[in-house]
């Protein structure tokens, strides 16, 4: 029997939307007030979702630092306290939390072992949340981590 277990992380990011093949109008229409030449923070909550039958010796189906150290070395070390505009993961890729949310999932999918992790959620604001449940690597991004190791 498949069981399930799911953890919350903090982190907190600024980023600035904005997509050079668009002019600065169509950029201002897309991505309104979030087009801010500045950029903007956010404190986002991560939910990871894993799955997998439960180890008989151990009873359960990862050990919760096991899951805590990937998470820590995959995403929080990487993205917390950055601009994502900088990161190479978003050097040809707008870093929308929906970009954002695509990126975390393709680096704890590597970052796990093989068909534990069932979803990523990253929470933007108290009304703004994003879901992924598979993203093929991106071809940019996984290009850019070859790059950044």
């Amino acid at each position: 029997m498949r069981a399930y277990f799911g953890r919350r992380y903090m982190l907190s990011a600024s980023h600035r939307l904005h997509c050079d093949s668009l002019t600065p109008e169509e950029n201002r229409t897309a991505y309104g007030k979030c087009n801010n030449p500045h950029g903007h923070g956010h404190n986002y909550t991560i939910e990871v979702l894993v799955g997998g039958e439960v180890e008989q010796a151990t009873g359960m189906v990862i050990d919760l630092v096991d899951l805590d150290e990937a998470v820590k070395t995959c995403v929080i070390d990487r993205f917390d306290h950055t601009n994502l505009n900088l990161d190479p993961l978003f050097a040809s890729l707008v870093p929308t939390t929906e970009n954002l949310c695509r990126a975390i999932y393709s680096l704890l999918k590597t970052g796990l072992r093989v068909g534990l992790l069932e979803y990523v959620r990253v929470e933007e604001t108290e009304n703004n949340f994003f879901q992924c449940y598979d993203a093929p690597v991106l071809a940019e991004a996984s290009q850019a981590l070859a790059q950044a190791s």
